[in-house]
């Protein structure tokens, strides 16, 4: 593997952490528990388990987390 392939790589596997008190816009997850949030303001400490690390994941305004498909009635 070249040293480009290497630096490409880890960039790719790299997640940036948000720490709670930080103002954002968007989808965010706890790192501690998993726990999600959709958050226009100051992220908030996790009310499931009281972590105060936070990552972005990636929006998807009509689909539902784990693939599950939205029920029409």
């Amino acid at each position: 593997m070249t040293e480009e392939e290497r630096s490409t790589r880890a960039s790719a596997d790299y997640v940036e952490f948000w720490s709670a008190g930080v103002a954002v816009k968007g989808e965010f997850h706890c790192s501690e528990c998993g726990y999600g949030v959709t958050i226009h303001r100051a992220l908030p400490i996790c009310p499931m388990c009281g972590g105060q690390s936070w990552e972005q994941t990636s929006w998807h305004p009509f689909s539902r987390s784990g693939g599950v498909p939205l029920r029409l009635l």
